[in-house]
């Protein structure tokens, strides 16, 4: 009788264990069946597969590049329908120290008004995306994405200058009361993490400098163009794609978070320092809000 179902008959045994499975416990095998405990156990105890930088295999396909571009496209709607989202989320050096989360939530927002800014940056998206993620895993890709926007904001912070009450209300600071959005920040930290992988896989990057150059060119030329953003998270996505190369191997893959997390706690270390320079009326003023 099936150990599973004791009120069924089993005629053949698992060729794993070799107790009695009936047909609904019965997989098949390379030779004859094994029980679903088995297979189960036999899933459990497999080595997962990785690539070549030690992310978790995957179909191929960019689940969480789609993920944030569904969430930037449904946000972009929610500022068209609502200024205020805008207002709430849009990070800018003056609010940064009592509303830290627009350090995050600014790269997921854009141009209100603008098709060109969000559909630039999610087809930007899509292109390094599709690469990266399935070469990385979806969980470091993840990772390099968030961390190379953090970084982008944290720049705009440090080349925001040193503000003063009087500069503030003369308009001389206004870098600090400038709201920064865009996933530009984070798309850039995907050019510097595609160069990297690229050069240590020995593929040709001679096409990204290009690019590279264009959109800094851009940058400072366009008005209205975060280019502290953009170096911010350059730099930054350098930074995540050294550690993940350094810790690709599997004796040391498990510091590869360890590694991605101390990137993240230099850029906490670098904003909290930036604003323990600036006087404590203007870090804790909320009377200057973004403009």
């Amino acid at each position: 009788m099936c150990p599973r179902h004791p009120d069924r008959e089993a005629y053949v045994r698992c060729q794993r264990c070799g107790r009695p499975a009936c047909p609904e416990c019965q997989r098949p095998a390379a030779v004859g069946i094994q029980c679903v405990d088995c297979v189960r156990e036999a899933a459990r105890t497999a080595p997962t597969a990785r690539t070549i930088f030690g992310g978790r295999l995957t179909d191929g396909r960019p689940v969480v590049t789609y993920s944030i571009a569904a969430i930037c496209a449904a946000v972009f709607l929610a500022q068209w329908a609502s200024p205020q989202v805008t207002d709430e989320f849009a990070f800018a050096p003056i609010v940064g120290w009592t509303e830290p989360w627009r350090f995050v939530s600014a790269m997921f927002l854009h141009a209100p008004r603008s098709l060109l800014h969000i559909g630039f940056n999610m087809y930007a998206l899509y292109i390094l995306g599709s690469y990266l993620e399935p070469l990385m895993g979806r969980a470091r890709f993840a990772a390099l994405y968030l961390i190379s926007g953090i970084g982008g904001q944290v720049s705009v912070l440090l080349f925001a200058g040193n503000p003063t009450v009087e500069g503030l209300l003369n308009g001389t600071d206004d870098a600090w009361r400038t709201p920064v959005v865009g996933a530009s920040g984070a798309i850039f930290g995907l050019f510097g993490a595609l160069l990297v992988l690229n050069r240590h896989l020995g593929r040709s990057a001679a096409g990204i400098y290009t690019v590279l150059l264009i959109n800094a060119v851009i940058g400072f030329v366009v008005p209205n163009i975060s280019w502290q953003a953009h170096l911010g998270g350059f730099v930054t996505g350098l930074a995540c794609a050294g550690t993940i190369v350094l810790f690709r191997r599997q004796s040391v893959r498990r510091l590869t978070w360890v590694a991605l997390g101390a990137v993240l706690a230099l850029l906490v270390v670098i904003a909290v320092g930036k604003y323990l320079t600036v006087p404590v009326e203007i870090r804790d003023l909320s009377a200057f809000r973004p403009r």
